[in-house]
């Protein structure tokens, strides 16, 4: 067996997953058996099992089966890493290595993972792999007390960081179809799946952990969703109060940093500056415990900590403006969302480590504005998009509670793509490209300067050029415009030379779109679709290429002028203007959706694929009859 008709083209199946969790006994137990079918699947024959603190991985067993039916037992120790360390609580992993593994092999390991007895550790089950699982079984016994029956009664407890008793158990889960959780007459978990297929690997997906099938246990210190959230909002908002209570030293910096006659707007303006001037250490290096003792800094535990260091973490950095604002006596709120990248809020999950980052709400005038102090570089009253469309908690007025940011305005991420060509009769060309860049394609530039060098910018600036421009054109960047300043636009200077498109005796072949010779439009080459669609932020893309051709050339072939709208969702426009010694080719491409769910896929590729045909057109020049002679 090489290949599997209900997994086509896999490089391996998982044919049985076993994985057992007792909070009674504080064990874990886990068993996979894998069949091989490509030399890609080797790389199973790696196994990492990741620990924690003071858990133990013991009873490691494992083999390997050839096609033949030989039996290779796993010889040695597994070797023991350390990933990372947290005060006191060290991260690892075991790993092994099944040996002599062939295309055909089954591979096969079990192990246990044990726990102290002060500790619960609830089980989050990954029902979808990287390769497709034919069976699945799963079993969890929470800890006595939370299962049913008078025999479970103890005065045995467990309590979370901030010493709260938990008592209540919880669970949180997505299944495919027709598959169902279990839970027996002592309140004993199960679940068996078969058949699930393997994570999908597609293109502008969404984070892939915000839609995978998986059920995930925990044990919390409340009754109900209501319950916790109402206390975790409050706990937070207290929390940000007080680190944001603006002392004299915030009084004092703000009164030096606004004038008496400035407006609201003003004044939000000049703090904001303030404090993205400060090294945000989310973009830079944060100190050590000691390197602050040396300095005679301390971790901030309050505004004036973050302001006299003149440096601060993201969260330490939007705080402080949130103080700054107070100080300045205007009305302002804290809010605390999730990052896109990681996943949407599930308010039905019960943990406030969902959030990721801090944002801040300027009210002024009967307006609400978000703001995104911590994003370093990010203009005055502009967003990430990784914050934009996402759900969190916020303060305001009348206590805290959930909140969505709005989503991205298209029209204000703008990518302005101009270029002045001279063409030679054998298709070289000379010249100049300026890149104008807007919103968040100047934001993303922005931090990839603070870091990196230069001329390492450079070169990734270069890299992204050379899978736009055609083939034998050689584009490189000259320098930046506005790098340090993101009130205004952002500008690449390049300088082109080489040769594109094909010569003949009578005529020059060349790309009709010269950014889209090498780009490949987006979902054409997928005929159908698993996951959903997520293109971050909506955006503009404009292009204008002037060609210079040389005496003697005239135009026989140009793009034809088009229009393809989509309604409600995106936009493609190109245009083609002739006058005696150039040619201008224009291009617009507006998508002001970031979403799509699958159903709407097909009219989605249909817009895309359109665009794509409209882009291979060519522009031909002929030799004019006058300059042939007789």
């Amino acid at each position: 067996m090489t290949s599997d008709p209900q997994a086509p083209g896999a490089a391996a199946v998982y044919l049985d997953i076993q994985e057992t969790a007792d909070d009674q006994l504080h064990t874990q137990s886990y068993y996979a058996q894998i069949k091989v079918l490509t030399e890609k699947g080797k790389e199973l024959a790696t196994v990492e099992i990741p620990y924690r603190g003071n858990f133990q991985v013991t009873d490691i067993q494992a083999r390997t089966i050839h096609p033949d039916g030989t039996v290779l037992p796993l010889e040695g120790k597994p070797e023991d890493l350390l990933v990372a360390k947290s005060g006191d609580v060290r991260f690892g992993r075991k790993v092994f290595t099944l040996p002599s593994v062939e295309v055909g092999s089954v591979l096969e390991y079990r192990y246990n993972l044990e726990y102290p007895d002060d500790h619960v550790s609830s089980p989050t089950w990954e029902i979808q792999r990287r390769y497709f699982v034919h069976h699945a079984h799963y079993a969890f016994t929470p800890f006595k007390g939370f299962l049913r029956g008078d025999q479970n009664i103890t005065s045995h407890y467990f309590t979370n960081s901030r010493g709260q008793v938990l008592n209540t158990l919880e669970w949180w889960m997505r299944l495919p179809n027709g598959q169902k959780l279990n839970q027996d007459a002592m309140g004993r978990f199960s679940l068996d799946v078969t058949d699930i297929p393997a994570i999908p690997d597609e293109e502008w997906m969404p984070p892939i952990q915000s839609y995978l099938y998986k059920v995930f246990f925990y044990y919390i210190a409340a009754a109900n969703a209501n319950d916790f959230w109402a206390g975790e909002t409050k706990r937070w908002s207290k929390d940000v109060d007080h680190f944001a209570d603006p002392g004299k030293e915030i009084r004092a910096a703000v009164g030096s940093l606004i004038a008496p006659g400035d407006s609201d707007e003003m004044k939000a303006q000049k703090l904001y500056a303030a404090v993205q001037a400060l090294d945000n250490t989310d973009y830079s290096r944060q100190k050590s415990a000691s390197e602050l003792k040396q300095l005679k800094l301390r971790m901030a535990k309050r505004a004036e900590d973050t302001w006299a260091q003149k440096s601060g973490s993201s969260e330490d950095i939007a705080l402080l403006y949130l103080a700054m604002l107070r100080a300045a006596g205007l009305t302002a709120y804290a809010a605390k969302v999730v990052d896109r990248l990681e996943g949407p809020f599930d308010p039905a999950y019960m943990d406030a480590d969902q959030f990721d980052d801090t944002m801040v709400i300027l009210d002024a005038g009967g307006k609400e504005t978000l703001l995104d102090p911590g994003e370093k570089m990010c203009p005055f009253e502009a967003v990430s998009w990784r914050h934009s469309g996402v759900g969190g908690i916020r303060q305001s007025a009348q206590g805290s509670g959930f909140l969505v940011t709005p989503e991205q305005n298209y029209k204000l991420n703008t990518l302005e793509r101009d270029a002045d060509l001279t063409l030679d009769g054998q298709g070289g060309v000379t010249g100049t490209i300026i890149f104008v860049m807007a919103g968040q394609e100047a934001l993303r530039w922005r931090q990839r300067e603070l870091e990196n060098d230069d001329s390492e910018v450079k070169k990734q600036f270069d890299r992204e050029v050379e899978e736009m421009v055609p083939n034998g054109v050689d584009a490189h960047v000259d320098h930046f415009l506005g790098m340090d300043n993101p009130a205004d636009n952002l500008v690449a200077m390049v300088k082109v030379t080489g040769s594109m498109g094909m010569a003949t005796a009578k005529r020059i072949i060349l790309p009709g779109y010269f950014f889209e010779t090498r780009a490949r439009e987006p979902f054409v080459h997928e005929a159908k679709r698993i996951a959903p669609v997520d293109m971050r932020y909506g955006e503009v893309v404009t292009d204008a290429v002037k060609y210079h051709p040389p005496a003697g050339l005239r135009v026989e072939g140009a793009p034809q002028d088009a229009t393809l709208p989509w309604t409600g969702h995106a936009l493609y426009v190109t245009k083609s203007k002739s006058d005696p010694g150039t040619l201008e080719v224009q291009r617009l491409l507006a998508r002001g959706f970031t979403q799509c769910k699958p159903e709407e896929y097909e009219t989605l590729r249909s817009f895309y694929a359109k665009v794509a045909t409209d882009d291979q057109q060519e522009l031909v020049l002929r030799e004019a009859a006058e300059a042939r002679g007789n």
